[in-house]
């Protein structure tokens, strides 16, 4: 514990942001630099706590006290050490992660908790500056070769964390770049894209092979790849957008999220995209109340639209931790996103009934208000349609951000016979294998829709359960800690 009254001597400080009207003008990063002066006042806060339950709130169980006490004393590079412990990409995390960890602090309790996100992507970012950050292949190599199909944040982790354990991996990716939805998904004001770059210059000088434009299943069989490889990993997201079946969809000008998205992301990185979905000029209405919703607010705002209002079906949720969700649990509480700060107007407890246009191009839709009612127990809510509440709202352009409801699964179904959960998800048991001996599964396509910091916590677990599987015993690490039960 760098400063034992540290908690009482500073207040919670986070770097400050561009102006909006600036951010507005481009699609790069806005958060400014912070002092490390202030970062290590940050770091003092940190009380080291007897029961440290950042770790249990975080998903990869990240040594947060740790890395915070080196932060404080200055030690940049036994900070970066110990972070890069538990984590493959902090700079990822840093900048994406909702930070269930802070969440779970002990100084949250009754103060602002520390600001433990801010913190990683601090260090990272200092080690990376002092090149710090350096390749590290494996001294060794097993001989056995892996197979990654998809290099979103699970894969890549599974991937260099199986290359150090001496296999040879190769990662399979059908998009032209590697990156999955960090690439194609998340927009560049939140993510710039070099980030990516980098640590993938790393991980391939580590000797890890990037394949793209190689969709598995139908580019190369998969019963090849079962024979050239002594393994496979499966991790494909959770890529399915959940649809909005309402009169109307047709429509042109009504699309989903994951459709406008990636092309604004193509179109940053100097790509030509023909007949973009664009906002320009636009009145906007995105449903739904995610990040997904909030990166469709933020790049229609940077696309010049007329106006932007988002729709949640959720009731609007209070401002302070709900009394059935207690501290250290991740609380549903109203948040404002940098995308909602920068101009929308929300809506809550709002169904959308239908879409309403002529000549096939969408002009409006038509909501009503709803109640939500419990249920039985263990069953959803009951949504109850308020009468006399039906609203006519006019929408030029609609994305639909309604969250995902699984993976692509079905060439690894059909041409593996792997085994699929009741929610299509891939079936593995403890191990993290499917019902396919030596094929295994993580991440999103696994588990389900989720955080980043999961999709990374699975890849690492994965490949050890990967590693065991090859050699019968394995020095890679597992996670320390244990989840949180779900509220």
């Amino acid at each position: 514990m760098g400063k034992p009254t540290g908690f009482k001597e500073y207040q919670r400080e986070l770097p400050h942001r561009l102006p909006v009207v600036e951010r507005l003008t481009n699609y790069r990063e806005f958060v400014e630099e912070f002092p490390q002066d202030k970062a290590r006042q940050q770091a003092a806060r940190c009380m080291n706590c007897g029961v440290p339950f950042c770790h249990v709130g975080c998903p990869l169980g990240n040594f947060i006290p740790d890395f915070n006490d080196l932060v404080y004393r200055g030690d940049w590079k036994r900070a970066s050490d110990r972070l890069h412990a538990t984590n493959n990409f902090p700079e990822f995390t840093g900048r994406l992660c909702p930070a269930p960890c802070e969440e779970a602090c002990v100084l949250g309790i009754n103060e602002p908790p520390v600001t433990i996100e801010q913190l990683e992507k601090q260090i990272v970012e200092t080690a990376f500056a002092n090149n710090w950050i350096k390749p590290e292949p494996p001294a060794k190599r097993t001989g056995k070769k892996i197979a990654i199909i998809g290099s979103g944040p699970s894969g890549l982790a599974a991937a260099q964390q199986l290359n150090r354990a001496g296999h040879l991996v190769t990662v399979f990716e059908r998009s032209h770049r590697i990156g999955g939805l960090l690439r194609l998904g998340i927009p560049d004001f939140k993510l710039e894209k070099w980030v990516i770059d980098r640590r993938l210059t790393i991980m391939e000088a580590e000797g890890i092979v990037f394949k793209t434009s190689v969709h598995v299943g139908r580019d190369i069989p998969l019963d090849q790849l079962r024979r050239e490889f002594d393994a496979i990993v499966i991790c494909i997201g959770s890529t399915r957008g959940r649809d909005l079946p309402v009169p109307g969809r047709e429509l042109a000008g009504v699309h989903l999220a994951m459709s406008f998205l990636p092309q604004q992301n193509r179109v940053v990185a100097g790509e030509q995209v023909p007949d973009q979905i664009v906002a320009t000029g636009k009145h906007v209405i995105v449903i739904g109340g995610g990040d997904t919703g909030s990166d469709c607010i933020g790049t229609s705002n940077r696309q010049g639209a007329a106006s932007v209002t988002n729709f949640e079906l959720l009731p609007m949720p209070p401002a302070t931790r709900p009394a059935h969700q207690p501290w250290p649990y991740y609380p549903m509480r109203l948040r404002l996103s940098s995308s909602h700060e920068e101009g929308c107007n929300r809506a809550f407890s709002l169904s959308t009934k239908r879409f309403i246009g002529t000549d096939g191009r969408v002009e409006a839709l038509e909501t009503v208000e709803v109640r939500m009612t419990a249920g039985q127990p263990g069953s959803p809510p009951k949504i109850e349609e308020l009468a006399g509440t039906q609203k006519i709202w006019k929408a030029d352009l609609v994305l639909l951000a309604l969250g995902f409801v699984g993976p692509e699964a079905d060439p690894f179904a059909e041409q593996l016979g792997c085994a699929l959960n009741r929610n299509g998800t891939l079936k593995t048991d403890e191990q993290y294998m499917t019902t396919v001996p030596g094929v295994f599964a993580a991440g999103d396509g696994r588990r389900g829709q989720s955080l980043i910091v999961w999709a990374i916590s699975e890849g690492r677990e994965t490949a050890r359960q990967v590693d065991l599987f090859l050699m019968g015993q394995s020095q890679l690490p597992t996670k320390v800690g244990h989840d949180l039960p779900r509220v």
